[in-house]
């Protein structure tokens, strides 16, 4: 008999789900993709903004990692991988951009050089002097990044070094991110006896030193990824269908899909973000829903901006900013500058503006009638701040467009405890049910497509045993 399997969510890992399971079924199986959206792919997504396709939600992978890489090759999309130029982001800070502190862990320094200009003096020193003070560190404990790197560094670090480096990547301060869950390289450090911060650090920067880039974007952006997913896995997402409830049955689940329509299934691939997997699971499995119903989310927003060909921009691939310093954006790509194929002369000068953290949320117009026309004039006076401190002119007289992208359900925020919370969620599945997406392994694109495997392969394992 053909299996039938529903794959709730049409993101990066309901699509890699649904490609996975084609691959190991063939067309022995009916594959389900139920969208309550209007496009698939989730929060990646490229747009046409002022002549030029950029992506307007994560825009680059992780290299070094396997998923990524090996998935789009398996696509056949491997020649349109790409590697940033060699331009680096800086830091502003008190109202000037300084480089970015390097050798560092995520943002944290691995000597008081890198961030002498940048941290506060007495910082500098007191991280100079981290090495001869007892580390209190148990095996087993998960402060936060924030906590951690205050105590022994100074809060100045924090501020400026590590927050501008983690906020880009979790939209959350480094207060609300545990060691273990962005750093589990660093609390293994610790739980093996390192005896200070600063040997740890110092100790995985040199192991994390190769050749090569790090980061690697689609030319097309990830519209290709998303289309040959879809075109691998034979599916026609289902775009705007909404699964209101799910219940065991029959050896598998039955949806109740739409409001009026139940359609049974051999397994269900839950692919949505945490906490609206576990509303859905309310009623069926409350022991999972709990947890995670409870995962914070950090909310932002992405301003796009086209300038018209030939703007001028800082000789820099981006800029990350420091908390609590006078900027509202708290990060700048230049797109045009980082990425080479971006940068031809006759087409539009691509840069994005990001906005918004955990706890700090941008209000829609519901709240604030006409708040996207502020963040837009907001994004352009921040932008022409940083060029002139830059010593290039203000480029906001040169707008050829802008798009304004919400993320509403935006990302997990990786508190401490939130690895063990999730692995006590896996722990208390039920046969034929798995879990995939940012919430469970790491929020980026290879982490989403490394959980979407291993979930199917958990899935494929349950299938084999009912037969």
């Amino acid at each position: 008999m053909t299996a039938r399997i529903a794959i709730i969510g049409a993101g990066i890992s309901g699509l890699t789900a649904a490609y996975r399971v084609r691959q190991a079924l063939g067309d022995d199986v009916h594959i389900d993709v139920y969208e309550s959206g209007t496009i698939p792919g989730g929060v990646v997504r490229t747009l046409d903004v002022g002549g030029r396709a950029v992506d307007v939600g994560a825009e680059a992978f992780i290299v070094r990692r396997p998923e990524a890489v090996d998935l789009v090759g398996e696509l056949g999309l491997g020649d349109r991988v790409v590697a940033p130029t060699p331009r680096r982001p800086a830091i502003w800070s008190g109202g000037r951009l300084h480089p970015l502190p390097t050798p560092a862990l995520m943002g944290i320094p691995a000597t008081p050089d890198a961030v002498a200009e940048l941290a506060d003096p007495a910082d500098v020193e007191w991280m100079a002097d981290e090495s001869s003070r007892r580390l209190r560190w148990r095996v087993g404990d998960d402060p936060s990044v924030g906590d951690l790197v205050a105590d022994r560094f100074g809060p100045s670090v924090v501020a400026r070094s590590v927050d501008p480096m983690l906020g880009g990547v979790y939209s959350s301060l480094a207060t609300d991110i545990g060691v273990r869950e962005a750093l589990p390289a660093l609390a293994a450090a610790l739980d093996q006896g390192a005896p200070n911060l600063t040997t740890a650090v110092t100790d995985l920067t040199v192991k994390a030193t190769g050749t090569g880039p790090v980061f690697g974007t689609l030319v097309g952006g990830y519209a290709v990824l998303i289309d040959a997913l879809i075109e691998a896995a034979g599916v026609a997402p289902q775009m705007c269908s909404y699964v209101r409830d799910l219940a065991p049955g029959d050896g598998g689940w039955n949806l109740e899909v739409d409001g009026d329509r139940h359609v049974h299934h051999d397994g269900v691939v839950l692919a949505m973000p945490a906490w609206q997997a576990g509303h859905l699971l309310r009623r069926a499995e409350p022991r999972m829903a709990a947890p995670l119903q409870a995962v914070p989310r950090a909310s932002s927003l992405v301003v796009s901006i086209a300038l018209e060909p030939g703007t001028v921009l800082p000789d820099r691939s981006g800029v990350l900013v420091a908390t609590g310093d006078t900027l509202r954006a708290k990060a700048f790509t230049f797109s045009s500058r980082k990425w080479a194929h971006l940068a031809d002369d006759d087409g539009p000068v691509s840069v994005r503006a990001s906005f918004g953290r955990y706890r700090a949320p941008i209000p829609d117009d519901c709240i604030e009638a006409g708040v996207d026309d502020r963040i837009r004039a907001e994004a352009l006076e921040d932008l022409d701040e940083v060029c002139r401190a830059a010593g290039v002119p203000a480029p906001s007289g040169r707008v050829r467009a802008t798009y304004v992208q919400r993320w509403t359900n935006g990302l997990p925020v990786y508190a401490p405890g939130h690895l063990a919370a999730m692995a006590d969620v896996a722990r208390a599945r039920p046969r034929g049910l798995v879990l995939a997406g940012s919430a469970y392994a790491g929020v980026g694109v290879p982490a989403c497509i490394g959980q979407a495997g291993r979930a199917v392969s958990a899935l494929l394992a349950d299938l084999a045993d009912l037969t």
